[in-house]
């Protein structure tokens, strides 16, 4: 309550938004449906001094790495609240899209960070088919509808229309973290090729601004007596049981599989 009393000096507040796991839809931790009320709650509520994002996460969906990361810079503009991003473990591709993001990035020595580009993964079950006598039939009012079905065998055609895709997928990317990173970014030809680089080498290319962990550099920047306001998405009632689903599982898994490309 002593926020409210006037005349009473209160210690500057910092809202704290921990951003870990996939972006995707659906089962995906990360998405801007579901993170909308949470980054509108940290910008709007108690007049933050600033903003910080722990961020831990493999990437994702390209789109909504870029709403999510969209809704941040307009409330920052809006409210004129800097932002400060924390990366854990990882912050790689659309992890570095919501990294980004922030105004300032910080990072662990060990954190892996970057792998700015596109990535496209399926499989192909056409010659399983095959030999268990299954024709797959498929059939379209146009030459285009139908592109990489994994049932059947792959055209060099699609292949080439889906490089064209990720291709400009790619570019938008890198117009994102260019503008965003401005003349900080050296001038490597490796920046945008989806490479990744632990802390120390990732300053030096420009991708973050140092080595810090949030509470001391919050602390640094704002002062001892900073507060910690955590902001975060609630739990569903079978979760704060310990009620553990098939789908929750199914989500760990491909989970692991993304942060598995990282080594972690």
């Amino acid at each position: 309550m002593k926020r409210f009393i006037p005349f009473l000096k209160t210690p500057p507040r910092v809202a704290v938004i921990r951003l870990q796991g996939v972006i995707g839809t659906g089962r995906a931790p990360l998405n801007d449906a579901a993170l909308a009320p949470v980054i509108e709650r940290a910008f709007r509520k108690g007049k933050p001094k600033a903003v910080a994002l722990i961020i831990n996460s493999p990437g994702g969906s390209p789109v909504q790495s870029a709403l999510i990361a969209a809704r941040i810079r307009r409330l920052a503009d809006e409210k004129q609240v800097p932002v400060h991003a924390f990366v854990e473990d990882v912050a790689a591709s659309g992890g570095y899209w919501l990294a980004a993001a922030a105004d300032h990035i910080w990072a662990d020595y060990g954190s892996i960070v970057g792998s700015i580009g596109v990535i496209s993964a399926g499989f192909g079950a056409h010659e399983f088919l095959a030999k268990h006598g299954i024709e797959r039939r498929v059939y379209t009012s146009v030459k285009s509808k139908s592109m990489l079905d994994p049932f059947k065998p792959e055209k060099p055609e699609d292949v080439d229309r889906l490089k064209e895709i990720l291709g400009d997928m790619h570019k938008g990317f890198e117009t994102y973290v260019r503008d965003r990173r401005g003349a900080k970014l050296a001038d490597d030809p490796d920046l945008f090729t989806g490479r990744v680089w632990l802390g120390e080498k990732a300053q030096a290319l420009g991708l973050i601004d140092g080595l810090a962990h949030a509470e001391p550099k919050l602390k640094d920047l704002f002062g001892d007596k900073v507060k910690f306001i955590r902001y975060g998405r609630k739990r569903g009632l079978l979760s704060r049981f310990g009620a553990q689903l098939a789908d929750d599982a199914l989500t760990g898994i491909e989970e692991r599989a993304a942060y598995a490309r990282f080594g972690l």
